[in-house]
């Protein structure tokens, strides 16, 4: 009976739900393959196409705390509508302008699909925790939900592509515009609200003292980038960013209803938790781009790299997002076996083997290739269990804050990568007697990638065998252990 029960919640809640992850990796991947032709459209050159990155990981970073929190005081469903229907009009926007501005404004607006996951495993949480096994069950959902987003991924890039050189660019752009629109009355018809919200009122004060502080610290970011470790003001406003946190803080240890308890980073399992996910934004996200560049890098020019065609490099993002989906559908499974901290462990470890085995094999298509799969299965695991662990762990009253923040710090670790990254290869291709106008980075500045990327996982690993033995399940002991933790201020 108890089986029953379990897959009929599970089928209920992820049903419906599984369309909005799809849309979304359709979001993430669909525009991919037209990059350049929405330059030309937008008469811009191809480097400002950076701006669309970077402003939509800033919007998305001010965003998640204050839906993720106002999820758990209104309703994850009703805030899941909101942030749908602004991304819907977004998407609505960019097929009918020409104007580089108001394109940059509602790309930017259109990263609040970016909070749809954590809401979504805080709404399972919030139904499935008077189960027996509600552990299991949120761990098995989530898994669905990312191997739905990267089958949307997947399709979205390869639909982008075959439309784009097809249809009449503006038509192209309609069809993520109108998916979104429809994500909007497949929540609304088909989504039961959360149970019990939480109420109360929004922490003005602190959402404001986190926007500032997370403005200040991704546009330091951003100008180190463009101007270099030498740009003084740069890294002030970066300290600025970093101080800002401390006054944070301290009004959120005061506020009897904060925005974020801060409290839950002390916990000894929420901590470790949030730490990871930030490590993990620094290869999830900030090696995106150095490997797909290093795929194209002639080595008949440069000495280093593979000097493959476009399709062939969507052919390793193809394969590295089915590994993502094994290791998101595999998760539930081993950590039934184990226990959800040791597969957490083991796929941290999987993302650090993979990055530092190219080190050594980088040479050829199949050594890629076999890298990647290593690292996606790890990456798949853990894009899936942090927020179903984070929601597991915290607090009933901040269920949909904690899986917000495993997404805010994973953007903020992605962000610190990104601006690392581009200036080690920058760097490194100037001072590797390389032209300053080459288009190429040097072979040091992959080197420091994959470095960065295989220790900060490695590292994630180590901070994760600290988490209570029982923790992410529903066994009396971690019950002990959640308990444990300093509770939430209400």
């Amino acid at each position: 009976m108890t089986q029953r029960v379990t897959l009929g919640t599970l089928a209920g809640v992820v049903g419906f739900l599984a369309f909005v992850e799809f849309t979304s990796g359709v979001l993430q991947g669909y525009y991919t393959p037209m990059l350049t032709d929405i330059a030309r459209h937008l008469g811009i050159h191809d480097a400002d196409l950076n701006w669309l990155e970077g402003s939509q990981l800033m919007l998305s970073a001010l965003v998640v705390p204050a839906f993720a929190k106002l999820g758990d005081m209104v309703g994850h469903k009703r805030m899941l509508l909101v942030s749908t229907g602004v991304t819907a009009a977004a998407s609505l926007v960019l097929p009918f302008t020409t104007s580089f501005p108001l394109f940059l404004i509602a790309w930017s607006i259109q990263g609040f699909y970016t909070v749809w996951l954590p809401l979504e495993i805080a709404l399972i949480w919030s139904r499935a925790r008077r189960l027996e096994n509600k552990s299991a069950i949120t761990a098995r959902a989530a898994g669905f939900l990312v191997a739905a987003l990267e089958t949307g991924a997947i399709i979205g890039a390869l639909t982008g592509g075959a439309l784009v050189g097809t249809l009449p660019l503006t038509v192209v752009l309609i069809v993520p515009a109108l998916m979104v629109t429809a994500c909007f009355f497949v929540i609304w018809f088909g989504v039961k609200e959360s149970p019990e919200p939480t109420g109360g009122r929004l922490d003005v004060v602190g959402l404001t003292l986190i926007s500032l502080a997370l403005i200040a610290f991704t546009g330091g970011l951003s100008l180190l980038r463009l101007n270099g470790p030498g740009d003084l003001v740069a890294w002030a406003v970066v300290a600025l960013g970093i101080l800002l946190v401390i006054p944070f803080a301290r009004w959120e240890l005061r506020h009897d209803d904060p925005l974020i308890d801060v409290r839950m980073f002390a916990s000894p399992a929420l901590g470790p938790v949030f730490l990871t996910a930030g490590l993990f934004g620094v290869s999830v996200l900030g090696a995106q781009v150095p490997l797909s560049t290093f795929a194209r890098t002639d080595p008949a020019v440069y000495g280093y790299g593979l000097g493959i065609s476009g399709f062939a490099v969507s052919l390793i993002i193809g394969i590295y997002l089915i590994a993502m989906i094994t290791g998101a559908l595999v998760f539930p499974l081993i950590a039934r076996r184990l226990t959800p901290r040791v597969t957490l462990i083991g796929a941290a470890t999987l993302v650090g083997v993979g990055f530092l085995l190219f080190l050594p094999f980088h040479d050829a298509y199949a050594q890629v290739i076999t890298n990647m799969v290593i690292v996606g299965l790890g990456s798949g695991a853990l894009v899936a269990a942090l927020p179903a662990a984070a929601a597991s762990a915290a607090p009933h009253t901040q269920t949909g804050v904690a899986t917000g923040l495993t997404n805010s710090v994973k953007t903020v670790g992605g962000a610190i990568a990104s601006c690392v990254f581009g200036i080690a290869l920058f760097h490194g291709a100037t001072g590797a007697g390389v032209a300053a106008e080459g288009t190429a980075g040097s072979f040091s500045g992959y080197l420091t990638v994959w470095i960065v990327c295989g220790v900060t996982a490695l590292v994630a690993a180590v901070l994760l065998v600290f988490v209570p033995k029982q923790a992410f399940t529903d066994t009396p002991d971690a019950e002990a252990a959640d308990s444990a933790a300093p509770p939430a201020v209400v």
